[in-house]
């Protein structure tokens, strides 16, 4: 009954179009009447509990450095090496795309931004060269999801310390999934467009591609700074985050110098909006989260999930149901506050490796940011690619069952996360 009530209240309050965060507040406001707890002093004590959370504070310098380096001339710059790379072969720009997901996945942690910065420059040049609109953003849209599974993952930070996992280990999680996902996109996009007649961007002499390789070197940098940091264990993912910043805006300011007074103001504030809608969003679900715990609803699920308790692989299937059909009515960043301390407890009696699952439990929710009818990551792609949803759901489909596919490869297959991520930790 108890967990009927939060679920009710909840999409009851979503249905009516409020804000997550909101809907989040009232459903923790339902539980805590239908439990005979409410008080405003408990609401207000996990509210400020939620935000008031260091590791949180990586968050918002990721983000910082994500808005720097779109405004600082990184993000072209890897576009400009990408095309000199592989542009001239058949279909190239759409490998341009995938190559330059996987490069700025490293420096962003964001799918939303990658999408919306790559979205903007590359869309224009692809229909330029004879590709269908709908079909590039489709493609970066799906690409777009790179970023959450790669190093210096947002949503990684958000499942880490509300899951209470190791965010250095879950970096590491997902260095060679996200390779194989870039893998899966390149074979899908060849099928795709086998009998396309692409304008070709003509091939790049060594000195052109030696002198678009120095262009982005800046950007190769920081990826490798923060790992080798990360592993060598010299600063904390929140340092890191800071680190991140800091290098990006030294680089857009004294390097490439496009960042000027005027812009540095225009980035922070973005900046701060999006900080601000995320941090509120983690505050409002700590209140959900505590009260998940008092009310013992991990152990209602619990229940519910008996029958395959005691088989890991189908405890894993089982969940990736669950979170694949809540994606597609739910954003990421919530879907992850609420059901993170529901599912971590069940996890953890089941033996399943906590950061393995944090793993998939992000890369799940980020396919889900490609599932009408919330699917941000393929709302910001049409926006920025001026096509319609209908036109880019027509085209997303490809990708999103061999991301599915991925997902199911790596349940069967736990090991292809789980050794790489424990060799590049040392653990």
């Amino acid at each position: 009954m108890t967990m009927l009530v939060f679920l009710v209240s909840l999409l009851a309050v979503m249905a009516m179009g409020i804000p997550i965060a909101f809907a989040l507040l009232m459903s923790g406001v339902a539980l805590l009447m239908h439990l005979n707890l409410f008080d405003t002093q408990i609401l207000a004590s996990n509210l400020v509990d939620g935000a008031d959370n260091f590791p949180l504070m990586a968050i918002a310098f990721f983000i910082l450095a994500g808005e720097l380096m779109n405004a600082g001339g990184i993000s072209k710059r890897i576009i400009a090496f990408a095309i000199a790379l592989v542009g001239h072969v058949r279909g190239g720009l759409g490998y341009v795309a995938i190559l330059a997901s996987l490069i700025f996945s490293g420096l962003s942690g964001s799918a939303v931004a990658d999408t919306a910065a790559l979205g903007a420059i590359l869309i224009p040049i692809m229909v330029e060269a004879g590709y269908d609109r709908a079909k590039s953003a489709a493609l970066i849209a799906s690409a777009g999801i790179i970023a959450p599974i790669m190093p210096l993952s947002v949503p990684m930070i958000i499942f880490g310390v509300t899951g209470n996992v190791s965010i250095p280990k879950l970096f590491m999680s997902g260095v060679v999934p996200s390779l194989l996902l870039c893998i899966f996109l390149a074979a899908t996009w060849a099928w795709i467009c086998r009998k396309e007649q692409f304008k070709v961007q003509p091939r790049k002499s060594l000195a052109e591609l030696m002198q678009a390789a120095r262009g982005a070197v800046w950007a190769f940098i920081l990826p490798l700074i923060i790992i080798v940091g990360l592993r060598g264990g010299i600063f904390t993912p929140t340092e890191a985050a800071s680190i991140a910043a800091f290098y990006a805006l030294f680089v857009g300011v004294v390097i490439y110098r496009e960042l000027n007074w005027g812009n540095i103001t225009e980035v922070l504030v973005a900046a701060a909006k999006t900080t601000s809608v995320v941090m509120f969003l983690a505050a409002a679900a700590m209140v959900s989260s505590w009260l998940i715990a008092v009310a013992n609803i991990p152990a209602q699920l619990g229940e519910l999930l008996a029958p395959v308790l005691d088989n890991k692989l189908l405890l894993m299937i089982a969940i990736n149901l669950i979170v694949l059909l809540v994606g597609t009515a739910m954003d990421a960043t919530p879907t992850i506050l609420i059901l993170t301390p529901v599912m971590m407890p069940i996890i953890l009696k089941a033996g399943i490796d906590p950061v393995y699952f944090g793993f998939m439990f992000v890369f799940n929710n980020m396919i889900g940011l490609l599932t009408p009818p919330v699917g941000t990551v393929l709302n910001v792609a049409a926006g920025v690619g001026k096509v319609t949803m209908d036109q880019i759901m027509r085209n997303v489909w490809p990708y999103m069952w061999i991301e599915i596919l991925l997902l199911i490869l790596l349940t069967f297959f736990p090991d292809i996360v789980i050794v790489p991520m424990r060799i590049l930790t040392g653990s």
